[in-house]
């Protein structure tokens, strides 16, 4: 595993922060129609439970919200990526269908209310620290224009800056010539019932990623 660390400075911030880590080798690839499946009954079950009300009351969300608040972020315009995902859901939008680690990243996500991002290891040097974003800092977000991560939580490497709980930087986003993924969920939380996610985010990386020589890890 990736050398991992949660910064002094961030933790003061949120006690209870941990990470859940997955690295394995895997086949990027299109969707098999049978895990587009399982997603497909996971959004009609997020819509016929949930309203958007609701969402930001979920205990992972809560305490992402109050950390954001705390670091002197609006969660509201920088919106937690599993929230983000939810509400899309629930407007009736679906989720975006990418490929299938970024399906079952996102399946997880929606799963236990938490972010996740997934990384291609290929583009990370040295190891990570998951930290505050200094001033004037920013990064060009999946899909986005330029993100302030000033006071963001925020990944970091040798290279600098490259994902946070709201949105991931380009850089080591997971294309089809990714080999090796690393799989993060972002626990505002804590460690409760984190490690069951991760168990069942290895078995969905081993039937549609072909993933080998996995590795798990909670950092806290």
């Amino acid at each position: 595993m990736i050398d991992i660390k949660i910064s002094p400075e961030l933790k003061a911030q949120c006690h209870s922060l941990c990470l859940g880590c997955i690295q394995a080798k895997v086949k990027v690839e299109a969707s098999p129609k049978e895990l587009l499946a399982i997603i497909d009954q996971k959004n009609k079950e997020i819509l016929n439970t949930m309203d958007i009300q609701q969402i930001a009351e979920l205990d992972q969300l809560a305490a992402s919200r109050e950390t954001y608040k705390r670091l002197g972020k609006n969660p509201g315009r920088y919106r937690n990526s599993a929230e983000a995902l939810m509400r899309r859901v629930l407007q009736g939008k679906g989720i975006y269908i990418i490929n299938n680690v970024v399906e079952i990243n996102n399946l997880i996500s929606l799963k236990a209310a938490c972010s996740v991002g997934s990384y291609d290891l290929a583009n990370i040097k040295g190891g990570i620290q998951f930290t505050v974003g200094k001033e004037g800092e920013q990064y060009k977000g999946i899909g986005k224009e330029l993100i302030n991560v000033e006071n963001l939580p925020i990944l970091e490497d040798e290279l600098g800056k490259f994902g946070s709980p709201t949105s991931d930087s380009e850089r080591a986003m997971i294309t089809f010539g990714t080999k090796e993924v690393l799989m993060m969920m972002f626990s505002f939380g804590g460690p409760e019932g984190i490690l069951d996610y991760l168990t069942e985010a290895k078995q969905l990386l081993t039937q549609y990623a072909a993933a080998q020589d996995i590795e798990i890890a909670i950092i806290e």
